[in-house]
């Protein structure tokens, strides 16, 4: 993707966009109602489709109402989604009714996120009808109120796949999609080292016509052929004895089940791949790690990722974290993916110089800022999702002195670490001191 083509990143919710004037009167609410078997669900649901004055959503979707809405404006759910959000949020900022259109409950891994972090949840009435994971776990009469759920649907599999490896649920169900259908899944939780001591469930085109559900085997959803708009669902998975190893540029995956397995962080320097000491040292990045109190979910940036150790490590203690590496050297991101792989991680590199490299990619949830400068840091804060968490390392004093005034927090951290010096003992090696802030406080 050139830069040209880079959509903006969405502003936050209530910030206008530079040159949009803001009308007199309050905005109009925003309508999503989600869709079962084409048809809304509920009286409210009908209600809100047939009053607007446009109606956003997929062909199919556009196509399955028009007997419901009146005549509307309609807007194909179609291209980047940040110039449909313009869309929607244009027209209800002029008064208009929008009604945005979406299968299932459009804020279980759907729409509902992305127009909330642009408008802000108040603007919101969301509709939602029965979810595909309901209804497949319906279809199969068993209950899913201990079932891991993790989507493949615009998100790397080998996200998915280490959510899965580290989970100790008695169900998973997985979201699939055109890039990353059931039988992708199959291959990759095969290649993971998974086993399934259960049944394997393809769910697909729950709630209309064409609706099937398939009972097969992790062997053969990984050889079929399926719709990739299903709902994979997996019982009893178990991590194999001796599980194969990453295939050469294959995904990594993490989440090691096996007798043995530990949770550590502050690995030493050795376990990685680096270049002449250029990596963040295992006591400041134990600290960093402390600072980011990483979530179960969500999105991970690390910035100006050097050898990767931060992010590897992120990857590693939450596997259902997306974690993104950015890194300008095209080197150190082939050492990134070389560290990811060797750890069994899922880790995204995006080669690009910060803050320009971050434009396209989803808001975090937290940041490690390992290189870049202030700008960088500036660029962070800006994107941070509500109640997230920004950690940045520094070797300079008017640098550390600039991101404690914009974080709040700030500490030196002084490591001197015990070297042989042969009969005599051991004397101590002081390292250099590095500055690490974090906040918002």
């Amino acid at each position: 993707m050139t830069p040209a083509d880079t959509p903006p990143p969405i502003p936050r919710a209530g910030t206008p966009r530079p040159g949009t004037p803001r009308p007199d009167r309050p905005p109009a609410a925003i309508a999503v109602v989600g869709l079962h078997g084409g048809r809304p669900y509920g009286p409210a649901a009908f209600e809100a489709l047939a009053r607007a004055g446009v109606v956003v959503g997929s062909p199919r979707h556009l196509e399955a109402t028009v007997g419901l809405r009146a005549e509307a404006s309609t807007v194909p759910l179609t291209g980047p989604l940040d110039a449909v959000i313009d869309r929607v949020e244009e027209a209800s900022d002029a008064g208009q009714a929008v009604c945005v259109l979406a299968s299932g409950d459009p804020g279980f891994f759907g729409i509902v996120r992305a127009l909330g972090q642009r408008v802000g949840p108040s603007r919101l009435e969301v509709h939602p009808a029965p979810s595909s994971v309901a209804l497949a776990f319906a279809r199969i009469g068993e209950p899913w109120d201990d079932a891991l759920i993790v989507s493949a649907h615009g998100r790397p599999l080998e996200h998915a796949v280490a959510a899965v490896r580290a989970s100790d649920a008695p169900s998973v169900a997985v979201l699939t999609a055109p890039a990353n259908p059931p039988e992708a899944v199959g291959r990759a939780l095969i290649a993971a080292g998974l086993r399934s001591a259960g049944d394997v469930v393809v769910a697909s085109h729950l709630g209309d016509a064409r609706e099937s559900v398939t009972r097969t085997d992790l062997a053969g959803l990984a050889a079929g052929a399926f719709d990739p708009m299903s709902v994979v669902i997996l019982r009893h998975l178990h991590a194999a004895r001796n599980p194969p190893s990453p295939a050469p540029g294959g995904p990594a995956v993490a989440g090691e089940r096996l007798e043995g397995a530990r949770l550590s962080w502050g690995l030493p320097e050795s376990d990685f791949e680096h270049r002449d000491g250029m990596i963040t040292k295992a006591e400041v990045r134990a600290v960093a790690l402390g600072k980011l109190r990483l979530p179960p979910t969500g999105v991970m940036w690390d910035v100006g990722a050097g050898s990767g150790s931060v992010a590897v490590e992120c990857a590693g203690l939450a596997p259902g974290l997306r974690v993104v590496a950015i890194e300008r050297d095209p080197r150190q991101a082939a050492r990134i993916r070389a560290n990811a792989a060797a750890h069994r991680v899922g880790v995204e590199v995006v080669e690009g110089e910060a803050p320009g490299a971050l434009a396209g990619l989803p808001d975090p949830d937290r940041v490690f800022v390992g290189g870049g400068g202030l700008g960088v840091l500036d660029e962070a804060l800006r994107r941070l999702r509500p109640g997230g968490t920004v950690v940045a390392t520094f070797a300079l004093v008017e640098r550390a002195l600039g991101a404690a005034g914009r974080l709040g927090n700030l500490v030196q951290l002084s490591v001197s670490r015990g070297v042989a010096t042969g009969e005599l003992g051991l004397r101590l090696r002081a390292e250099n001191p590095v500055f690490l802030a974090w906040g918002p406080a």
